[in-house]
């Protein structure tokens, strides 16, 4: 079995959805970020559910966000701090029912390791604020060969010319 297919079996089951739970309540982080809020701050900056994935780490359901619909030029941002992370030129369609990306903008994006299936996956994290957006697997196209899964709800797209 394939890891996206186990991932798509995963979250088929609404355990996707309940990723908060299962980790309980986010992981604490040793970085520290250029852009930082007080708790209070982010649960008043962000809806319910950016504050979930992005400061808490949940996942979304798959084939729910709006942003897998998107085919024109621009530029996606972290729906925390603005960042730019991800250009509309790198964007694919992974079937897994969430954004997903051969290549970050440069600089855009931090990671680290997380445990949370049991086996290793690359988390993404935003590198201007530490929002929590997906992960990153070694099965995409190229000419990277990656696909950062990214939850859509972390993001915001603004069209426009991407260089």
């Amino acid at each position: 079995m394939q890891r996206r297919q186990f991932l798509l079996g995963f979250a088929a089951f609404g355990l996707g959805a309940s990723a908060l739970a299962l980790r309980g309540g986010g992981a604490a982080r040793a970085e520290t970020f250029p852009f930082t809020l007080s708790d209070a701050d982010w649960k008043s900056r962000l809806t319910s559910d950016q504050y979930a994935v992005l400061r808490q780490e949940a996942t979304e359901r798959p084939y729910s966000s709006p942003l897998n619909n998107v085919k024109t030029s621009g530029l996606f941002h972290c729906a925390g701090c603005d960042n730019a992370l991800y250009s509309s030129a790198t964007k694919f369609d992974s079937g897994t029912g969430w954004p997903s990306f051969w290549a970050p903008v440069a600089g855009a994006i931090g990671n680290r390791t997380d445990y949370v299936l049991v086996y290793p996956r690359t988390e993404v994290h935003c590198a201007r604020c530490g929002g929590h957006l997906g992960h990153v697997f070694d099965d995409g196209p190229p000419p990277t060969g990656k696909r950062h899964c990214i939850n859509g709800v972390a993001m915001q797209f603004k069209p426009g010319p991407v260089t």
